[in-house]
């Protein structure tokens, strides 16, 4: 299973994921990503709601992320 994910995050970087968090959801383009999950995402905004702020580049730790989900545009 941690293969397939793998494989699916890495066809996902370039594009937009949505990030669930323990405390919220961001979205952005996946730069990269390592084994533990950190993730870099570029162009990011928090969601809460039905709005948006925007927080630019962000590093998110691994522990705190739920999923990741590739966004179809």
């Amino acid at each position: 299973m941690v293969d397939t994910a793998h494989k699916v995050l890495a066809e996902a970087v370039g594009g937009l994921v949505l990030v669930k968090l323990r405390d919220g959801k961001v979205r952005g383009k996946l730069k990269t990503f390592d084994m533990h999950l950190n993730i870099v995402l570029e162009d990011a905004e928090e969601i809460k709601g039905d709005q948006t702020r925007p927080l630019g580049t962000i590093l998110i730790r691994g522990d705190g992320v739920v999923f990741v989900s590739p966004v179809e545009v």
